[in-house]
């Protein structure tokens, strides 16, 4: 199975021909670039597609009480690059709205039904990212 840095360099090469599905749901490439290190940083992230241009992430980081350094970095950097398969380019991040967090946090649910269990190990609440094609 792969994880981390292994499964980054594998769906790279592959065009996700290796990476993309993964235990029973599907994942994304996110690279956001360190708030800190100006470095550029690749995520692996289980998705769903919204709409045409857009995808939708969630910045879980297991239930940690803290949330997962690619949305910090994010956060200050909203500027981003996803890739989908073969499909890479360029995306704006935003956080979900509080109006159309709960439709889009079902919907990641049923696609990874621990997200639910990850809620309720922390107080924190857990945001949806919404990856929009630029």
């Amino acid at each position: 199975m792969l994880f981390g840095r292994e499964h980054v360099e594998r769906y790279e090469e592959t065009d996700g021909a290796e990476g993309h599905d993964w235990q029973g749901t599907t994942v994304l490439l996110l690279s956001t670039i360190g708030r800190k290190t100006g470095q550029k940083h690749t995520t692996p992230l289980i998705y769903r597609k919204k709409g045409d241009d857009a995808y939708t992430v969630i910045a879980s980081k297991g239930g940690a009480d803290k949330p997962p350094l690619w949305y910090t970095n994010l956060q200050a950097n909203p500027e981003v690059e996803v890739q989908v398969q073969g499909d890479r380019f360029a995306a704006r991040a935003r956080t979900a709205t509080p109006e159309e967090k709960p439709a889009l946090w079902e919907a990641m649910a049923e696609t990874w039904p621990a997200y639910n269990d990850y809620q309720k190990k922390t107080e924190r609440e857990i945001p949806v990212i919404v990856l929009e094609r630029v």
